[in-house]
């Protein structure tokens, strides 16, 4: 099989990530680099692959197969928009536009034109997931009732004295963070129907939150709790606990997720199962019977590689898409309003 030819646009954190799995993945090699600072040039070099400064630059001297974006959240809709004017396939990182607006003059256009467009929310690819959903999906905990979750870690300086545009509106752990949370809980639990929140910048004093504490309302009547901080000295996070990613620290008996059911309920990623094995005799004076599931703990970001390989072949149309990922932002755009109002908003629907 040839190997398919991608492009990645911006060499900033994301941006190395995927070079790095791009660079090691059978089916597919490194064809440039876009990305108009200093650093990038090493970046270029280190790969023996061109660089360019911009998509036009690009596109002046080379056809792709594949771009992936890991670029600014402001830049995503303009540069997918040049991306499909050129009729190239695109992985967008997430979130997959800055503001609802944007998302739906790409969404129009991918409708439009039929261009395949994916976003970047890689744990859709988690093994570990897909674990969990099918355990909640066969019953084990019987009818899902309330969710806790956290994202709780601490983010050093230097993330954002390496880049300033995350201090800044568009730039806050709601955004970049919980957006991925989110991802998770609607494919674990279905759709969310409304939220309320609670936002401080107390400690980082940025123009952005760094904390958050959120409710959750999801349409088939579950009720949830979240916590998000990105300066919290805590492991209990998805990085820290679900050792997909070996560049984070890990803790084995650390959680982020505990869904409870009526007769029984889930711990994740340890996997842990409580639950009661006669649903006529359930009591709180009762033990339960626990368990552990072992899943396995591959690389989602190379899952998602291996999906971008299929899309582009046309082989299989995008996991996330872009209504997908505008439904994620959705969500994340209305814990913002509930942050800043006190409401209660109710969920819209992207169609």
């Amino acid at each position: 099989m040839e190997q398919l030819n991608i492009t990645v646009v911006g060499a900033g954190l994301i941006g190395l990530s995927h070079l790095e799995r791009i660079y090691q993945h059978p089916e597919c090699r490194i064809g440039a680099i876009v990305d108009p600072s200093e650093n990038a040039k090493a970046i270029a070099e280190q790969y023996k692959v061109p660089l360019f400064t911009t998509l036009a630059q690009l596109f002046e001297n080379a056809q792709p197969d594949g771009i992936i974006l890991a670029t600014p959240n402001q830049l995503h809709v303009e540069q997918a928009l040049e991306c499909i004017k050129h009729n190239v396939p695109v992985l967008i990182e997430k979130p997959v536009s800055q503001s609802i607006e944007e998302g739906k003059v790409l969404l129009d256009e991918v409708k439009k034109t039929g261009n395949k467009v994916l976003v970047g929310h890689h744990r859709a690819y988690s093994s570990i997931m897909e674990k969990a959903r099918n355990l909640i999906k066969s019953g084990v905990i019987g009818r899902p009732v309330a969710v806790m979750g956290s994202a709780l870690f601490y983010k050093p300086d230097s993330y954002f004295l390496e880049g300033m545009w995350r201090t800044q509106k568009g730039g806050g752990p709601i955004l970049l963070n919980l957006i991925h949370e989110i991802g998770n809980l609607r494919y674990l639990l279905g759709e969310v129907a409304a939220v309320q929140a609670m936002s401080s910048n107390t400690v980082r004093g940025h123009e952005v939150e760094d904390t958050s504490a959120i409710t959750l309302q999801f349409e088939n009547g579950v009720l949830g709790t979240f916590l998000l901080s990105d300066t919290a000295a805590s492991a209990r996070s998805w990085e820290q606990t679900s050792q997909e990613n070996k560049a984070y620290s890990s803790y084995e008996d650390e959680d982020c997720y505990h869904i409870a059911g009526t007769e029984g309920s889930l711990s994740i990623p340890t996997m842990r199962i409580k639950r009661y094995l006669k649903t006529e005799d359930r009591s709180w004076w009762k033990p339960f019977d626990c368990s552990v599931e072992t899943p396995r703990r591959d690389d989602p970001l190379v899952g998602q590689i291996d999906h971008f390989c299929r899309v582009i072949r046309g082989e299989t149309e995008p996991r996330v898409s872009v209504q997908d990922g505008l439904q994620n932002l959705m969500v994340v755009d209305c814990i913002v309003k509930a942050a800043q109002t006190g409401a209660r908003v109710q969920v819209a629907k992207i169609e």
